[in-house]
């Protein structure tokens, strides 16, 4: 198979921690995490040196760093990091991970944002780097029950309508049952939960009770809708949809999204779970399609031509074989990304735009 080459929707992976040291024993222990976990340390005036930022007010310094960083570190007591917070405090689904260390790294404790911004995976973290005990309070946890939030984040996967994962957690702690609707088994993983997760079809599902609703196609309940007919039942979209994509040179962003949007729509896809974006690696270079690919997918593969023609079962073009080395660039390239997985739309096109998508298969590893 030929080389490909992948880039990150989002760009160069940049340090997306922060340590702040609020005493000299303090500035040791944050020098000993920064060693081995990448980060950006901050301390007070007096004690910083080429190593780490100074500041002289830690609420001014949060005032520009809170929104900056997704993991926050206060090393030193709880007390001075929720002063320190509060004021930028907007809530669970926009807070960043905040975990505290005291200064003899005895305890690591999750303080805000636990399940979504993975303040509870940070505190087991700084733990395992320091030989601290991990502090984590939040319910589920304690009573060890799963956290449907924190699950759909550790598996990369997009959600909706965040408020009903809290009535899911409640009526868990509470021992009542939870409608699932997760047949292919991508967000629980065939976990009831005791028998508390019942596996609820489409046409018994109870759009007033809490529930949790994981599928990669559209359809079933609309999740956001606070208040609404829905209001309990939690979306969650599995990253799972693998998008080929093929244009002819310098067509504009917006008509290859219109194109996506329409194929989408009339094969009932969710767009939510695209996990990856492929193409030819002759794209690499075409403004446009390289835009709408990065709106499209947290992933973007560009394949040399040698590799989307090894893939016998896409289908093949003379036509697009003389522009680009290979008679098949859309089906080719998404059944690359899916690695074994099936289309489940194959090539569509416009006069200028090609798409298909292909189906990445429950545990496939791309």
């Amino acid at each position: 198979m030929g080389r490909q080459v992948h880039e990150h929707a989002t760009g160069v992976q940049r340090v997306n921690t922060a340590l702040y040291a609020l005493s000299a024993q303090g500035l040791t222990l944050a020098r000993r995490i920064a060693a081995r976990l990448p980060a950006d340390v901050y301390a007070p005036e007096r004690l910083a040196g080429q190593d780490a930022l100074p500041f002289s007010s830690i609420h001014d310094l949060m005032a520009e760093t809170f929104a900056r960083y997704p993991r926050h570190v206060f090393i030193g007591a709880a007390g001075i990091a929720v002063r320190a917070i509060a004021p930028h405090l907007r809530g669970k689904a926009q807070d960043p991970a905040v975990a505290v260390l005291d200064q003899a790294a005895r305890f690591a404790v999750s303080l805000v944002s636990g399940h979504l911004g993975g303040a509870n995976a940070l505190a087991r973290e700084l733990a395992e780097l320091t030989g601290a005990v991990a502090v984590i309070t939040t319910g589920t946890d304690v009573s060890g029950v799963p956290a449907v939030d924190e699950l759909a984040r550790a598996r990369g996967m997009a959600m909706d309508n965040l408020p009903a994962a809290k009535a899911v957690s409640v009526a868990l702690l509470e021992g009542r049952p939870v409608q699932v609707f997760d047949p292919e088994g991508r967000l629980l993983d065939g976990d009831d939960c005791g028998g508390l997760f019942v596996a609820t079809a489409p046409a018994d599902w109870d759009p007033g009770a809490p529930g949790v609703w994981c599928h990669w196609k559209a359809g079933g309940p609309t999740g956001g809708r606070t208040g609404g007919q829905f209001a309990a039942t939690f979306r969650v979209y599995p990253r799972c949809l693998c998008l080929g994509l093929g244009s002819r040179k310098n067509v504009p962003e917006m008509e290859i999204l219109a194109h996506i949007a329409t194929v989408f729509a009339q094969q009932g896809l969710c767009p939510q779970s695209v996990a990856a974006v492929g193409t030819a690696s002759i794209k690499r270079d075409d403004p446009g399609l390289c835009a709408a690919a990065a709106a499209l997918g947290p992933e973007v593969v560009y394949y040399e031509p040698e590799a989307l023609a090894a893939v016998a079962s896409a289908g093949q073009s003379e036509t697009v074989k003389r522009r680009t080395g290979t008679g098949s660039v859309s089906e080719a390239a998404a059944l690359l990304l899916a690695g074994g997985g099936e289309l489940v739309s194959p090539k569509s096109k416009t006069g200028r735009v090609t798409c298909a998508v292909a189906l990445r298969a429950q545990g496939s590893m791309h």
